[in-house]
C-alpha cells in the first residue's frame, strides 16, 4: 500500500459514497479534473454534476475536456461557489469537492476566501444526504490561504458531532505547507 496525496486521496473518499445516478457539486472546476472525475462517478443515467468557478478560463476549459470526454451530464455555472445555494432545491446532494486555493497556471492573485467557501459548504452540508461526503481539499501555501484556512478549521471544527463526522487527512513531514484533505461526512 501507497500513502495517496491529498487529492488522489479525495478522489478515493468520493468513489466509496458516491454512486451512478446521483448528484454531486464541483464547487471549484479549475481544469476540470474533478468534474471529470465526478461525471464518471455518477455516470449519464441520471447521474448530474454542478460545477462553479469564478474564472472564465476554467469554465473554458473544463468544457473542453468534458466535450472531447464526451460528458454531457454536467452544468457549468461561471460564478463563485458561494452562489451554490441559488441551484440547490430540494435535491440531495451525494458528494461536493472543493479545491482551496488558485488555479494553477492561472492568474495566482484570483484566490479562494474563506467566506465565499463557508458561504457554500453551509448551502451544501444541509442538502447532503445522509453518509454523503463534502471534500475540501485545502491548498494554503499562498497569500491569503492561511487566512481561509483558519476560518475554515474554525468551521468544521465546530461542527456537532451529532451531525457530522469531520476528518483531517495529510502529510505533516512534508516542505513548503502540503495540501491536506478535510472530508466531512453527514451522520
Amino acid at each position: 500500500m501507497k500513502l495517496e496525496n491529498a487529492l488522489n486521496y479525495s478522489h478515493t473518499l468520493l468513489q466509496q459514497v458516491v454512486q451512478p445516478g446521483e448528484f454531486v457539486i464541483d464547487a471549484t472546476v479549475g481544469n476540470g479534473y474533478d468534474t471529470e472525475f465526478l461525471a464518471r462517478l455518477v455516470g449519464p443515467i441520471g447521474g448530474r454534476v454542478l460545477g462553479f468557478d469564478v474564472q472564465l478560463q476554467a469554465i473554458e476549459h473544463t468544457t473542453d475536456r468534458l466535450d472531447e470526454a464526451g460528458i454531457t451530464n454536467t452544468q457549468l455555472i461561471h460564478k463563485g461557489h458561494e452562489h451554490v445555494g441559488e441551484y440547490l432545491t430540494d435535491q440531495e446532494v451525494a458528494g461536493a469537492i472543493f479545491n482551496l486555493g488558485y488555479l494553477p497556471g492561472a492568474d495566482k492573485s484570483v484566490i479562494t476566501h474563506g467566506n465565499t467557501t463557508l458561504e457554500a459548504v453551509s448551502s451544501i452540508l444541509p442538502r447532503l444526504r445522509k453518509e454523503g461526503l463534502l471534500v475540501l481539499v485545502v491548498y494554503y501555501g499562498h497569500p491569503g490561504g492561511e487566512t481561509e484556512l483558519n476560518a475554515v478549521m474554525d468551521y468544521v471544527e465546530a461542527l456537532p458531532h451529532t451531525d457530522y463526522n469531520v476528518l483531517q487527512y495529510g502529510f505533516i513531514n512534508q516542505e513548503n505547507q502540503p495540501p491536506f484533505v478535510l472530508a466531512i461526512q453527514k451522520r
